[in-house]
């Protein structure tokens, strides 16, 4: 008796394009005897298969168990259909449609490209381009969906004989790998001068571009999302060189090392951190410095740091810091280079302080030449910037600070149907397209398709011309790459932000969301508390420097009660003014005088033995006087983040800053290991809604500590406590079990470390950002979600 064939439909959505998928299936089917086709669509990856009921049961079932390791499968829809007679299993050509497949991030280079290249016997020795269907450029090279070449930059290379074979062989891992090249028939590398003049071609290039930072050099080396500025790590003068030409005047420069060896012998390392540093997203890590022990008060480091030697990292790469940015090789050019040179190396974005980086070898000339002595190039067109992503481990697990290459712009989510219903009525579904502006600082943007969420790459600060056309760059190509056209734009409640006035004037309907309603639910989001069954309220703990408050008031030390659809702000840090608005977030002293004169009044400008008042000429602190006594441009907070400007301003560790959040940072570094449980008093004002954390207390005793002489790392270490415990007392105080915490402030590793401790220890469920950065430039996910509830109790106003 014949067995009765049926015949499966099968669409796969998420990251299964690029990563050897359509091959993987067809080995899969053939081996289980099975006729059909398979191949990639602007949704996904669709197969068409038939068999007997078993074996489509096993089909599947293996899909899921032995998918490609660099495919990520967000959705598997599958239904029997009626046979109609396959005689093969076969790969078809892509097909188009409705976009909303999942594009994959950018790659490092897997170990079989590695031994390639280093293989004196290998076609492809030596060539900075190799890659296959386990590595290499994804997102920085497509211009289309599907992912085919005609779709991406490498279009205008035609591969030669021996690529196309890889290219159309079924048992080959550079199947149907779209940059698939070699010395022959692929891009090829350039030195140039500041004028363009060719210097070098191919191999010499790159062996003359090492050569010129042995020298001290500063090299803009084009690679893989945009160019880096390089220099060698260990000379002072290169580094300091670097530093004035590109206006970055302290803030931590990134590194990348030959080795995990090298990395070792200069940083403690644990086994996550050196998993993320050898994984595929091959990111920036920040990793405690060996030399920069935490026993070490801020004072020692800053010593100790200076007196190392040429021989290590130079001072001025991470001044002060007892961190530094550490990042493997993560291309072939780069492991070529690296090889070449046997030390470490400045990596830091080609670009000048605030402005995109550079992806065009003749803007490189333009932007850079000022910087840039030498220019290794290549011409392979890359699509769009793409930073390298930066990230820290925090409670035994990798958070995300900077969401760039590697990670973007995989899905960060998939909202599910909205959990907002009428009585009556169906679920309410996420609206086909919505886009997101996000923040001022750190901007991303995001794009809702359907119920998957994609953030963009990190833009950066609109601070500038460029940033800008960089921001709606980014808009128009993820528009473009979709396909799609949003019903609505989600922004910043704050009037002035650029990102707002874009969405108020797109002629698209803007939805305005508050800032750090947008980052609780950012967080929630990530942790998949969107939705959730049991629909009860959160606590968010949104913490960080400035944020458009809904009483026009700058908050940033908020306890948000949120629900389903809405949220109320049910307690905020006691409020204090900053004398010179704007100027006062780049100056922590104007921070400190803001702070100290709720307390002390009129009595604080005779008060000279204060750090904060000797920081100002008599003439300047007679301009706050006035400025405070008439409420002349002293607009009110209650950010925490502006706290900790405060503190480091009295307890004399920082009165300007010299980039953002370097007041906090010192802060949080100067605690050096020390360990205590002593905390500050302060108080919880419930008198009113919201309540009012009171902190004048703790700033009194703070004073007290300094005029005793208590050291600097135990000050800090109470200051944190304190905070720990602010959270701890309202989270009681609301009485609710989900703890979000989130926004900028919660990149402080001791204080987001001790409070989800704390908050556990106290039967609370804390929950905290891992692959979406906790700061600004996770915004933009959490004005998606706000967005969606807002057009979906349009809706159901209609349905009832």
């Amino acid at each position: 008796m014949s067995i009765l064939k049926q015949r499966l439909h099968v669409t796969i959505r998420g990251a299964v394009q690029g990563v050897g998928f359509r091959p993987f299936i067809y080995r899969l089917a053939t081996e289980l005897g099975l006729v059909g086709w398979v191949n990639n669509s602007a949704q996904g990856v669709l197969i068409d298969v038939e068999g007997t009921q078993a074996q489509l049961q096993n089909f599947l079932l293996r899909i899921e168990q032995q998918k490609p390791p660099r495919s990520i499968i967000q959705s598997l829809e599958s239904k029997f259909l009626a046979p109609v007679g396959y005689q093969q299993f076969e790969i078809r050509t892509s097909t188009g449609g409705e976009k909303s497949a999942t594009i994959l991030p950018d790659l490092a280079t897997c170990s079989d490209c590695l031994r390639e290249i280093f293989n004196k016997s290998d076609r492809r020795y030596g060539y900075p381009f190799t890659n296959c269907t386990n590595c290499g450029p994804r997102f920085s090279i497509i211009e289309a969906l599907p992912y085919d070449r005609a779709n991406t930059t490498m279009k205008k290379f035609q591969m030669c004989i021996h690529c196309q074979s890889e290219y159309e062989n079924l048992l080959d891992r550079r199947f149907h790998a779209q940059p698939n090249a070699c010395p022959e028939c692929g891009p090829q590398l350039e030195l140039w001068e500041r004028d363009g003049n060719v210097l070098a071609l191919h191999h010499q290039a790159l062996i003359q571009a090492a050569a010129s930072i042995c020298q001290g050099r500063i090299v803009a080396i084009k690679g893989l999302g945009g160019f880096h500025l390089i220099v060698d790590a260990r000379n002072k003068a290169a580094v300091q060189k670097l530093r004035r030409c590109k206006r970055r005047e302290a803030k931590p420069f990134a590194l990348m090392y030959p080795s995990l060896e090298l990395i070792q012998a200069d940083c403690e390392v644990s086994d996550l951190e050196a998993s993320l540093l050898r994984s595929p997203q091959a990111p920036i890590v920040l990793l405690q410095r060996k030399l920069a022990s935490h026993a070490m008060v801020a004072k020692r480091l800053r010593s100790v740091v200076e007196e190392h030697t040429a021989f290590g990292i130079a001072p001025s790469v991470a001044p002060g810091n007892p961190y530094l940015g550490v990042m493997l090789p993560y291309t072939p050019l780069h492991h070529l280079l690296m090889a070449e040179l046997g030390f470490p190396v400045v990596a830091t974005s080609g670009n000048l302080t605030d402005e995109p980086i550079c992806i065009d070898e003749k803007e490189a000339l333009q932007r850079l030449s000022s910087i840039a002595e030498v220019f290794l190039v290549h011409n392979r067109p890359i699509a769009r910037p793409v930073d390298d992503s930066v990230v820290r481990v925090m409670m035994g697990r990798e958070m995300v600070l900077r969401r760039a290459r590697g990670y973007a712009p995989l899905p960060s989510t998939t909202l599910p149907d909205s959990p907002v219903r009428a009585h009556g009525c169906a679920p309410l579904p996420t609206p086909d397209s919505l886009l997101a502006v996000g923040a001022h600082l750190k901007n991303t943007i995001a794009l809702c398709v359907k119920e998957q969420v994609f953030v963009s790459q990190h833009i950066g600060d609109l601070e500038t011309v460029p940033a800008l056309n960089a921001f709606e760059r980014a808009i128009a190509d993820f528009q473009q790459l979709y396909q799609t056209k949003p019903v609505a734009i989600a922004c910043d409640l704050h009037p002035d932000y650029l990102s707002t006035q874009f969405a108020r004037n797109s002629g698209i309907p803007a939805i305005p969301v508050q800032h750090h309603y947008a980052h609780v639910l950012s967080c929630m989001a990530e942790n998949d508390l969107i939705g959730m069954h049991d629909s009860q309220p959160v606590l968010g703990v949104a913490w960080d420097g400035t944020g458009y408050g809904l009483d026009g008031t700058i908050w940033g030390g908020e306890f948000l009660l949120v629900t389903e659809t809405s949220f109320e702000r049910v307690a905020h840090l006691h409020t204090f003014r900053l004398p010179g608005g704007e100027k006062a977030i780049k100056e922590p002293r104007r921070v400190a005088i803001g702070l100290l004169y709720e307390i002390f009044g009129e009595e604080l400008f005779e008060m000279q033995h204060l750090a904060p008042v000797q920081a100002f000429s008599d003439r300047n602190l007679g301009i706050l006087q006035t400025m405070l006594q008439r409420n002349l441009n002293t607009p009110v907070t209650s950010s925490i983040g502006r706290l900790f400007d405060a503190i480091a301003s009295i307890v004399g560790l920082r009165q300007q800053n010299q980039f953002e959040g370097q007041a906090a940072m010192e802060l949080e570094f100067a605690i050096a290991g020390f360990d205590t449980d002593e905390c500050y008093s302060f108080e919880i004002l419930a008198t009113s809604s919201p309540a009012i954390v009171d902190l004048l207390q703790m700033v009194r005793e703070i004073l007290a500590d300094i005029r005793c002489g208590l050291p600097l790392r135990k000050i800090s270490a109470k200051f944190h406590n304190t905070l720990v415990e602010i959270v701890v007392a309202v989270a009681k105080s609301v009485g609710e079990e989900k703890i979000i915490l989130t926004g900028g402030c919660f990149q402080n590793k001791y204080l987001t470390e001790r409070a989800i401790k704390r908050l556990q220890a106290e039967n609370f469920y804390p929950y905290w950002h891992q692959r979406i950065p906790p700061n600004d430039g996770g915004i933009a996910l959490g004005q998606i979600v706000a967005a969606t509830f807002h057009l979906s109790n349009r809706k159901q106003q209609l349905c009832v």
